[in-house]
């Protein structure tokens, strides 16, 4: 393929992700689910004092990362109180992974797995509506995808001054996934399969240790955090381990069979992770997905039987990279199947979206390889653009029309916080008292339940300065009497 026609498709690629990423942006999804407005409250208030932290302790802990980037936004650059500004990185970081997709499959398996893995990472509405929420494991599969990469570029580079810096600019990437999300802390296992493979590569431990210094540099701050404050680091996930269930073991293969259902048969039933209940995949994408398994454990088996797996590591790039993909995509169940909340679950099992696609990519350009054999040119094209069509086609459809229409979104988002808060921003003039009862329970943050967070950042009020620039008085049930009479009231229920 030439490379004036690989880029043009891969810039196609990339038109088509930012369109399914940015477009009707500021108002799909409607309203502001809470765990997205605690982000963009933190961040407000790390713009206001500078205050930038490897980790936010509330709403039962966050990786600090996503809070900073939406920080930048509002000190640097004077974001809105909008939900858009919440999920702008979001978006962005959709964009990036689907480009580096491209590159590591590339790099792997050859430029037609590269762009066709990208092209289905770009029209998987798995990836579209996470790229659309203000939810920070977007980030997680981002820092992973580039890190291999450059580790595999770092690996393979004959000049050694290119390949150092391969080496430490993959260890800084890497190490950013550990501030991402709590899936991203079962990744180190991946990196052990490297070692067989590339050890007698020349200069190998040396590169791999400055990756590994650059990792452990970067990753630092939040190692030494939890190293003082252990509970956090074992706060929420201790909450939803399936150790707490009388069983775990039949719990836990319970949930890892319905995870993995879920890309071909039962998704996530939550409306903010998924259609309630569409499996993940499209239908064509899970036959290829599912074509895909079997081809690749069949050709590891032969080359087992081959007696060739570590030769060379430059020439054994399939046999790694098949490897690779299937440790990724086994490793990143475990999060999801260790978990005893909301099975399947859609957010929690994000790492494993770019090896499901890099599978089904592979399976998709062995069927293109034997039915161009079998039929005229004419034909082939015509499928493989019916194909590609039908598959953007149907992300447009599926998240545009049938998920952003449905009317259980608005409620799964509660929009209708959202819509409080512009009525309270409506109250003229801005300096008269206003007070919101806070009926709604969930987790306490700073005196108030969860809930509020949205209102409070609709209107800027989740810091006492803002409160009182605004005349805005949050109450709890109980608290009526400190209610003004005459003066405008609202309900969070």
């Amino acid at each position: 393929m030439s490379s004036l026609k690989k880029y043009n498709l891969l810039i196609v690629i990339l038109i088509i992700a930012t369109f399914l990423r940015f477009y009707h942006f500021t108002t799909t999804p409607p309203g502001l689910y809470p765990d997205e407005a605690i982000d963009g409250n933190n961040a407000v208030e790390v713009a206001q004092t500078g205050h930038f932290q490897s980790f936010y302790t509330e709403d039962n802990g966050r990786e600090g990362l996503y809070v900073n980037t939406i920080a930048i936004l509002f000190r640097w650059f004077n974001a809105p109180h909008e939900p858009w500004a919440i999920r702008l990185p979001a978006a962005i970081a959709g964009v990036l992974t689907v480009l580096g997709l491209y590159f590591l499959v590339t790099e792997l398996f050859g430029e037609w797995p590269g762009l066709l893995s990208a092209f289905l990472l770009a029209t998987s509405f798995w990836h579209i509506n996470f790229s659309r929420i203000g939810f920070r494991a977007i980030m997680a599969p981002l820092f992973l995808t580039w890190a291999i990469y450059l580790l595999i570029k770092a690996l393979r580079d004959n000049s050694q001054k290119t390949a150092m810096w391969y080496a430490v600019i993959a260890g800084i990437i890497y190490a950013l996934g550990f501030y991402t999300y709590i899936a991203y802390r079962v990744t180190p296992l991946l990196f052990l399969l490297f070692i067989p493979f590339f050890k007698k590569y020349p200069g190998f431990w040396k590169r791999v240790g400055l990756f590994t210094i650059a990792t452990f540099m970067v990753a630092a701050p939040i190692g030494l955090y939890f190293l003082g404050h252990p509970a956090d680091f074992f706060g929420r996930t201790s909450q939803i381990s399936v150790t707490n269930s009388g069983n775990p073991i039949s719990h836990f293969a319970v949930n890892l069979w319905k995870t993995l259902l879920m890309l071909v048969i039962h998704g996530d039933e939550n409306w903010r992770h998924n259609l309630s209940g569409a499996p993940e995949l499209f239908l064509p994408v899970a036959i290829l997905f599912l074509a895909g398994v079997a081809l690749g454990l069949y050709s590891l088996r032969k080359t087992w039987k081959k007696k060739t797996w570590l030769h060379d590591a430059k020439n054994m790039f399939p046999a790694f990279g098949l490897l690779l993909v299937f440790f990724w995509f086994v490793l990143a169940i475990l999060p999801a199947a260790a978990s005893d909340e909301g099975i399947p679950h859609a957010l929690r099992s994000i790492l494993m979206l770019p090896p499901t696609l890099i599978i089904a990519a592979l399976s998709g350009v062995w069927l293109y390889s034997i039915i161009k054999k079998l039929w005229s040119a004419k034909t082939v094209n015509i499928i493989v653009i019916a194909f590609l069509v039908a598959t953007a086609g149907f992300a447009y459809v599926e998240y545009f029309v049938l998920w952003a229409n449905n009317p259980n979104v608005a409620g799964a988002f509660n929009k209708d916080y959202v819509d409080i808060g512009m009525q309270i921003n409506a109250v003229q003039p801005e300096n008269r008292p206003k007070y919101v009862v806070v009926e709604a329970g969930g987790v306490m943050v700073r005196g108030f339940p969860m809930p509020a967070e949205t209102t409070m950042f609709i209107t800027d009020s989740f810091l006492p300065d803002g409160r009182a620039q605004k005349n805005i008085q949050y109450i709890l049930p109980g608290q009526e009497s400190l209610i003004v009479p005459n003066e405008p009231v609202f309900y969070i229920k």
